[in-house]
């Protein structure tokens, strides 16, 4: 087994990184959200500052995803998803006006819920134990799904959420599926019709 021993880079955040992710679409471009309701993005041939900070969340910024090489997606606990243009940022300061659109529906205050994207789809979880799909030029959901939980006296699936969630979502590239998990490990393959 080799071992990972070579540090290439250290970057600081004064708050938590909850969450980090490397372009697929660059091979320098990494970005990381954080506890002080931020994005920030990096450039990692030079790691002294960022190469853009992206502000609008509420809250802390749980995942980033890239949807392609000019475009990112935030989720947060502010019960919200973001989609930053990559183009319109600044290298001087918080980019506040790079934010193209936010996506509201779901249920997102204390759990991480998980968030995929794939061809312009984004899914996540909620705290209502569903699953949510947005498109990138809407601003609510296209589609959901409620999981149910067991009963534990008769083993039959119920509406009931019991305070679980959906924590953790994956799109299948090319294609209409989607698998989702929740709290209970329950997991489903989903396909959007």
């Amino acid at each position: 087994m080799k071992l990972l021993k070579n540090c290439l880079a250290t970057i600081r955040n004064a708050a938590n990184v909850c969450c980090v992710q490397f372009s697929p679409h660059s091979t320098h471009l990494l970005a990381f959200g954080s506890a002080d309701y931020r994005t920030y993005c990096y450039d990692i041939r030079n790691t002294k500052t960022a190469w853009c900070v992206l502000a609008g969340h509420e809250k802390a910024v749980s995942y980033v995803k890239f949807m392609d090489s000019g475009t990112l997606v935030t989720a947060s606990t502010d019960n919200t998803l973001k989609l930053w243009d990559l183009q319109k940022t600044s290298h001087c300061g918080p980019s506040t006006n790079a934010c193209s659109l936010t996506f509201s529906g779901h249920t997102n205050e204390k759990n991480f819920v998980g968030l995929s994207t794939a061809d312009g789809y984004i899914a996540c979880g909620s705290e209502t134990n569903e699953v949510y799909a947005y498109y990138r030029d809407l601003p609510m959901p296209i589609a959901s799904y409620k999981f149910g939980s067991i009963d534990p006296i008769s083993g039959k699936e119920t509406d009931d959420d019991n305070g679980l969630f959906v924590s953790s979502v994956c799109w299948r590239a090319k294609s209409d599926m989607v698998v989702a998990a929740n709290s209970s490990g329950c997991i489903k393959v989903l396909q959007m019709v």
